[in-house]
């Protein structure tokens, strides 16, 4: 069988997404996109895995995006069950920026609570755009559990997913600020004024909440 010009133009795009070099790794990236191709979607998925730099990743997920959801829908839901975290955590990243519904129950709780933070960040994040209508107060219910995580980019990747759920979130917050963890209510009343204003700045929020609750506030919002 001959190889043709298109067949050398595809071994030489998969090659370059090997590349030691980022800049020829962004460019290939690009290029698959820009030419969407069933046999560029294994590899844009098993690069995602271990490529090192952010902007590369997101060209890949970008890349993904112009394939048929049949072809990749199929792989992605298969990395959001890997032991490498990368993996796992570009894979959702992807699924969210696919935003079909079919991904739903991949989101599992296991991944909501997952031990690495970028994990759960990316998973908090598609499961806001990819929860079915009827099921917000149950996904904010899980979230909630979350609430007092880890740093401020944690918090805020958290309290951005739950303000993204709307008012269903106000009873779970309710109940968030008299936990026993000043973190944990901290986060609560954070996310709340969030959610009151929209434009109020995270740090401020948390600080402001942080001082509530030093001084013995109970934190209850009324309504």
């Amino acid at each position: 069988m001959a190889v043709t010009g298109q067949d050398t133009d595809t071994v030489r795009a998969l090659r370059a997404l090997e590349d030691s070099r980022s800049s020829v790794r962004l460019r290939a990236a690009l290029a698959v996109g820009t030419t969407p191709d069933p046999g560029f979607v294994g590899k844009l998925v098993e690069r995602c895995a271990a490529e090192p730099e952010f902007f590369v990743r997101d060209m890949l997920t970008w890349a993904l995006t112009r394939h048929p959801v049949s072809l990749t829908l199929p792989e992605l839901l298969r990395e959001v069950r890997s032991e490498r975290a990368q993996a796992r955590s570009q894979a959702l990243h992807t699924l969210s920026k696919i935003g079909d519904r079919q991904a739903w129950p991949s989101i599992t709780r296991a991944l909501l609570s997952d031990a690495d933070d970028e994990v759960a960040r990316s998973a908090w994040r598609a499961a806001v755009v990819l929860v079915p209508e009827g099921e917000a107060s149950a996904l904010a219910t899980v979230l909630a559990t979350q609430l007092g995580r880890g740093g401020r980019e944690t918090q805020l990747s958290l309290s951005r997913a739950l303000v993204t759920l709307g008012e269903v979130i106000v009873p779970v917050l309710r109940a968030a600020t008299t936990a026993s963890d000043p973190r944990v209510c901290a986060h609560a009343l954070a996310t709340q004024r969030l959610l009151r204003e929209p434009d109020a700045g995270f740090e401020c929020a948390i600080e402001e909440a942080k001082r509530v609750v030093a001084l013995g506030g109970s934190g209850q919002e009324g309504g």
